[in-house]
This record gives C-alpha cells, structure tokens and sequence, in this order.
C-alpha cells in the first residue's frame, strides 16, 4: 500500500485522466484536501477532529527548490515536522518542537554513536528550516521512539514515531494555533488556495479552538515530496461506541452544518481531491447503519473497497465492521454537502450493501481512487500505508 501511495505523486505531476463510463474526465490534482474524525474509544478515549492540506507541488505549498532538493539527495531523511504538539517527545514540556526524522545509519554502532551522527545530521538542516518557517529552535535532544501503540492500531508507516524512529530535536517558545497557522499558511500556502476557501477556512476556524494543535510536515518520497499542513482538535469523549446504537453526525464534531470544498477544483472535474474521512476504534464489534446519504457502490480489490462511481458522492465503508471501523466519503460532483447527507448509526447489526461486478474499465478508476485517498491520510503522529 506505501507504494501505491507514492504512485500518487507520478499521477498527479504527470496529469494522468480517464474516462469513467460516464463520459466525464476525471483529473486529480496534486492538491488535496482532507477532512478526518477519528472516534476513540479504544486507546486514548478522545475525538479528534482535524483537517490536512496536502500538496507535492512546491507552487502549491511553497518549499524551496534548493531545500527540496537538498532532502532528496539526503536519502536517510524520512520527515521533518514542526508542530505545537504538546509533548513532541518525552521531556518536552510547553515547548514547540521541529523534529527532523532520520534513517539510522547501519554503520552507527552503539547509543553515542546514533545520537552523535544523528545530530551531526540534523544540525545541517535546523538552519534552513530556522529560515523556511521564522523559526529560532535551538537543539534539544536526539530521540529514538520505541513505543508504536498507535501506529500499529491504525495501520500507519511509523515514519513519524514509529518504533526505531530517529529525531534529532529542536524546541522553541511555544506558539497558539492561530498565531500559528496564520503565519505558517501565509508564508507556504500559495494565495489562490487560501482564497479559494474550502477546508483551508475550516481549518483556520479550528485552529482558534482552545485545545487546537497543529503540524507542518515535508515527507519525502521515491521519486516527490509531500508537503502538508494539519490542523486537529482533541476532545474526551464519553464511551458512545460501547452503547447498542448511537447516531454519528460527523459534521457536529467541526461545529459546523455544510462542508464546502475549496474553489481551487472549480476549473475541471476532480471528484477524488476533496475527502471526509472517519475513523471509529472501539473496543467491541460494531457495524454501521441507517446511512442518511449515499453509499455508494463498491467491488473489491486487493481486500480494498473501491467506488464504481466515483462521479457520485457518497460513503465508502472499509471495515464496516468490527472493532476499527472506517469511512470515506467522495463528493463527486458536488461542492458542498450537508449535515444530513453525513449521518448514520453505529450499533451491531449487520448493514446490507449491494455488489458490483468488476470490468477493466472500473480497474483504472479503483487504482486512482486508491492513489488519492491514501496520499491524504496524515493520521495522528503516523503517516498512512
């Protein structure tokens, strides 16, 4: 799955469409737009609400050309992250933090051999980051992570804090969301998409909640470089999954009753650039229900559900059930859906969907929508197989 979510990046710059059955072309665009709820009732009892822009264009989101390449040439660097996150790492405390994630180098040989080189490392890129971002983090530690308790629930790489990971640690005065983002956006994001509005204004307004955070991380690639912004907001939560049924309203979790999708897509058709995504971990089996929109029609592809209409907007569930339930909802060709269309239950019985016979031609469109829907998913502190 990590290679088809590189193959997103070939896509995209090359400007591959196809045509679906219904005679549409459909374009995917190297931004993307990505809205993500995920319900906890498993690790760490919170609803997290947050919103990712993603792009691998640097005229898109605005890393230096020299510093790109830097990175490219640099094959040990898996991820640069700054964030306001609280507790980057352990002994970090009411501090922002940029970690700078680094391959070990199998010559290293022993604990001081690992921090040294991996300093050395890091030390030649904080500056420029220092520069990128306004930023004046000082070094702080170098941090090899050996917990992945949530990596491995919700299926990510770890390139972030998985196991084994190597940051090289610099903090900073802490800085509010808002501050943040304001600045951050301004600075990387280009102007035609901050003023195309879309999840870009549901991001801005979440980052003025109190217990927002958020992220910037660059990640490199085999062949591009993903640049993405992440705006989340943690909330504890009552153990709702555990109840018979409960009704789900995603949309009331952003306080807000319409999501619109930003105008940067209104020149071409680009169905699969705009995502609603939800994640429900409980600790018993649970199914969805009573889906108030579309769902729409699926076959499956290497143990993936893949839409046969990716024209329409509808839900997408894959698991619909069991103890880690997931969600993704397309738009199609809509700009804006409601809080209606959204909502379902989450109780124990057993949803009926109908099948879909598969032909070459839906193929195609699977593999795109794959490529697409993977490449968003920046979840918590992993990055998505």
């Amino acid at each position: 799955m990590l290679k088809i979510i590189m193959m997103i990046m070939v896509i995209s710059i090359t400007g591959i469409s196809v045509n679906s059955a219904y005679s549409q072309e459909i374009n995917l665009s190297t931004f993307q737009e990505s809205a993500q709820l995920l319900i906890d009732n498993k690790i760490s009892q919170e609803t997290i609400t947050s919103i990712t822009l993603l792009s691998s264009n640097i005229q898109e989101i605005k890393i230096p050309m020299e510093f790109e390449q830097k990175i490219k040439d640099d094959k040990r660097i898996q991820a640069i992250v700054v964030t306001n996150e609280n507790n980057c790492v352990l002994g970090v405390t009411d501090q922002s933090c940029i970690l700078i994630n680094i391959e070990r180098n199998p010559e290293d040989k022993g604990i001081n051999a690992i921090q040294d080189n991996s300093r050395i490392t890091g030390d030649s890129y904080i500056d420029e980051i220092n520069q990128i971002f306004d930023t004046n983090a000082e070094f702080f530690q170098v941090f090899i992570h050996t917990a992945a308790e949530t990596n491995q629930a919700l299926d990510t790489s770890g390139i972030i804090s998985g196991t084994g990971t190597i940051s090289a640690v610099y903090t900073m005065p802490m800085e509010d969301t808002h501050s943040m983002y304001e600045k951050i956006s301004s600075m990387l994001i280009s102007k035609q998409i901050r003023e195309s509005g879309g999840f870009y204004n549901i991001a801005r307004n979440l980052s003025t909640e109190e217990n927002a955070k958020m992220s910037f991380s660059i990640i490199p690639t085999e062949s591009k470089m993903l640049s993405q912004l992440r705006v989340s907001v943690s909330e504890p939560i009552e153990s709702i999954t555990e109840k018979t049924e409960v009704k789900i309203n995603p949309l009331e979790f952003f306080k807000i009753e319409n999501i619109n999708r930003s105008e940067y897509f209104s020149t071409g058709n680009y169905p699969l650039n705009s995502i609603f995504q939800i994640i429900i971990m409980s600790n018993e089996d649970k199914t969805i229900s009573n889906v108030k929109g579309n769902i729409i029609p699926t076959i499956t592809i290497d143990e993936i559900e893949i839409p046969t209409e990716v024209t329409k907007n509808g839900w997408i569930f894959d698991p619909k059930n069991g103890t880690q339930i997931q969600g993704k909802y397309i738009f199609g060709g809509k700009v804006s859906i409601n809080e209606n269309e959204l909502t379902f239950s989450l109780n124990e019985k057993n949803m009926q969907t109908n099948e879909a016979e598969l032909d070459e031609s839906i193929t195609i469109l699977g593999i795109i929508v794959i490529i697409s829907i993977g490449a968003a998913v920046f979840y918590l502190k992993g990055y998505k197989k």
